[in-house]
């Protein structure tokens, strides 16, 4: 689509001069509101748990919650803007997504924000790859760069500024103001796409939705996470509830793959899965994505709840690497056409490689310098990774499978990061519980350097041998967990060099900028 196609079909002049960038940075804002929403509650999972009278670990539940409902989603973005047209699915999109924002900062208990995150999360879907197609529409063709370079800046920032943000209203205002924000911004988005974009709409179609398809989906991807993030609380196969969800999960994933393969109009194009490129290059996007989105989980969580960070404080500590990524990005779009990408995302999963090694040499004392450091390096990461790897994974498709590639793939994508949002929790406490218990196997109640440590407690005020062993309890506590991320952070680099074999089995691409959208 571009240009000049939506304004002869509309028959409307197209937009000029203030006009368009008025236009243009609505659309812009509600990309950013999107990708910000994926980040900025990270920081504040351990208020919100707080204020809601729950732990942390099922604080999660408003991460995952909202990235497996966006997720499933996805898919339906194509048949909704064929069916609707870009404007009006977008519109509505980012207006629902708006009122489900504001029911997130109105939510009374973790229940009915969980609820509300899942509606944020499933209105959602459209945002961005609608966002995008309008930018496109908007700019003549030989202005298309200046379009990508738009979205592109936007979806970059909103995670630098997620962290940050959600950090100081954490600290400074109360966490519903995290949703609050997104309602001024919404309903600017909303009015103006409607009062300029309207009569610009694209023309629509009957066109068939696999409902047997996406309700196979919905039931086994969030059998799935229920199980995942209720295994650790309920101690996984020992209780009938996890393996009921794990039975049901398996029978809707072959129930589910059995359709897809065989309808005549599948809710996913699961054919897309025989090229070379799009296979191996979709295995190392989701794996690169859920290793990095499991660490951008764990970091934030670690510094406040064992560490002493403020929300603030953990948010500048992960800043950095968003910046990073800003500064790096515009020369990889321009490199990704003249260099082979497979050398561009070598360049990523190094990046993030390191990163991860830095992190696991991180002592429960290092500087602020000593936590940001590795998080620079991961920038060069994120700005190399996502360009780089769907230039391979779109690498040799007709132009019109690209929104079904780009849409299985994001798909894949998002729903891996939530899966790993659950797998990285489980993992560090169960971990934090094996190393406290190594801990204290060597640290008993008659070990001579526990009773000197406990002496020395006592002789600077802490009489009551209860109370000093009760902060020696707490210090190995916070020992187990530093430890356990140490383990966290070896293993995520590992699985960071992993995908570099599967990498260089793909073809090389034939160049050229790849299209994002995920519809």
């Amino acid at each position: 689509m571009n240009s000049a196609t939506a304004t002869s079909s509309a028959g409307t002049a197209p937009l000029t001069g203030g006009l368009r960038a008025l236009v243009a940075l609505a659309l812009a804002l509600g990309t950013f509101m999107q990708v910000l929403d994926t980040s900025i509650a990270n920081v504040a999972i351990p208020t919100i748990a707080g204020n809601l009278g729950v732990s942390t670990d099922q604080g999660t539940w408003v991460i995952t919650s909202f990235a497996v409902s966006n997720g499933i989603c996805v898919p339906l973005t194509g048949w909704l803007m064929q069916r609707y047209g870009v404007v009006r699915t977008f519109v509505m999109s980012v207006l629902a997504f708006t009122a489900a924002s504001f029911l997130c900062g109105a939510a009374w208990s973790l229940s009915s924000l969980v609820v509300f995150r899942v509606l944020q999360g499933a209105v959602s879907g459209p945002m961005i790859p609608g966002s995008q197609a309008l930018l496109l529409m908007l700019f003549p063709p030989e202005k298309k760069g200046t379009a990508l370079a738009i979205w592109s800046i936007t979806t970059l920032v909103a995670p630098v500024t997620g962290p940050v943000l959600g950090g100081y209203i954490s600290d400074d205002w109360s966490w519903p103001w995290i949703f609050y924000i997104n309602v001024p911004v919404g309903l600017f988005c909303g009015l103006i796409c409607m009062r300029y974009l309207f009569k610009r709409d694209t023309p629509t179609r009957q066109v068939p939705i696999d409902s047997v398809g996406l309700g196979l989906l919905i039931v086994w991807v969030g059998a799935l996470q229920v199980m995942l993030d209720k295994g650790k609380d309920l101690d996984w196969f020992n209780s009938p509830a996890i393996l009921t969800l794990c039975v049901v999960a398996v029978i809707a994933f072959a129930a589910w793959l059995i359709w897809e393969l065989t309808a005549r109009h599948p809710i996913v194009d699961l054919s897309l899965l025989k090229g070379r490129n799009f296979m191996l290059g979709t295995i190392g996007y989701c794996l690169g994505y859920a290793v990095f989105f499991g660490n951008i989980v764990l970091l934030p969580l670690w510094l406040q709840t064992q560490l002493g960070y403020t929300a603030t404080w953990a948010g500048l500590v992960a800043a950095p690497a968003g910046v990073v990524s800003i500064i790096v990005s515009p020369f990889v779009g321009r490199a990704v056409g003249k260099v082979d990408p497979r050398w561009i995302a070598t360049i990523g999963f190094l990046a993030y490689a390191v990163s991860y090694f830095m992190r696991a040499q991180l002592t429960a004392d290092a500087s602020f310098f000593a936590f940001m450091l590795p998080q620079l390096v991961l920038g060069i990461g994120m700005g190399t990774f996502f360009v780089s790897l769907l230039a391979i994974l779109l690498d040799g498709l007709p132009p019109e499978r690209v929104p079904a590639a780009s849409g299985l793939s994001n798909f894949l994508r998002v729903v891996a990061s939530a899966f790993a949002t659950s797998i990285t929790t489980t993992f560090w406490d169960r971990h934090e519980a094996l190393h406290q218990t190594h801990l204290a196997e060597s640290s008993s109640a008659f070990s001579p350097a526990l009773q000197s440590t406990v002496s020395g407690l006592q002789s600077l005020g802490l009489t009551d041998p209860s109370a000093a062993v009760g902060v020696m309890t707490q210090g190995l506590v916070h020992q187990a967990y530093l430890l356990s991320s140490l383990d966290y952070f070896w293993i995520s680099g590992w699985l960071c060099l992993l995908p570099l074999v599967l990498l260089w089995l793909t073809h090389r691409p034939s160049g050229g900028t790849p299209a994002v959208a995920a519809e």
